[in-house]
Order: structure tokens, then sequence, then C-alpha cells
């Protein structure tokens, strides 16, 4: 299992995930982290993006797989209306 890094756009709100060099709509993008404590205190200056966390991920069949539930809707999008999810993405 591995630490992913996730955080909020703080004008949007739109979920955003740490693609190593930058930050990403698409957890597809994402990259693991090693020192994810050191990547947070640095982002966490700029403050473009709010509440980071570090997840807990699986790769499942060439893609990311978030461990708790939370993080699979805040990935994939609504649970109720598939036509809101983004492009591409499944959450289940």
């Amino acid at each position: 299992m591995v630490k992913l890094l996730t955080g909020n756009e703080l004008l949007r709100g739109d979920v955003l995930w740490w693609a190593g060099e930058g930050w990403s709509l698409s957890i597809d993008d994402a990259v693991a982290v090693e020192d994810g404590e050191a990547i947070i205190a640095r982002e966490a200056k700029d403050e473009r993006v709010s509440d980071l966390a570090l997840i807990d991920a699986d790769r499942a069949d060439g893609r990311w797989r978030p461990v708790k539930i939370r993080e699979r809707i805040r990935s994939y999008g609504p649970t109720v209306r598939a036509d809101l999810a983004r492009e591409g993405q499944d959450w289940n």
C-alpha cells in the first residue's frame, strides 16, 4: 500500500492530487509520495490548496484505487448521479 497526497483547490473546491511537480484534477496523474509531510509543509505555504491529506491507495488494473470508500467517492465523483462523475472514472 502506498500514500497519495490529496487536497482541495481553495477557490473552486475541486479535489486535487499531487502529480510530482504540481497538482492534477485526475487521480490517474497522482504519484506515490515517500515524504508526504515535507510536501504538505511546502504546499501549505502556497495557500492555493487546502485540506492536504495523505491517503492509502493500491494499484489495480493500472489505476490508483483509494482504500477508503470516502476517498474513492472524492476521486471518482458522486455515487448517485453517474452523469456528474469525472469522465472515464468509476468509483466502484
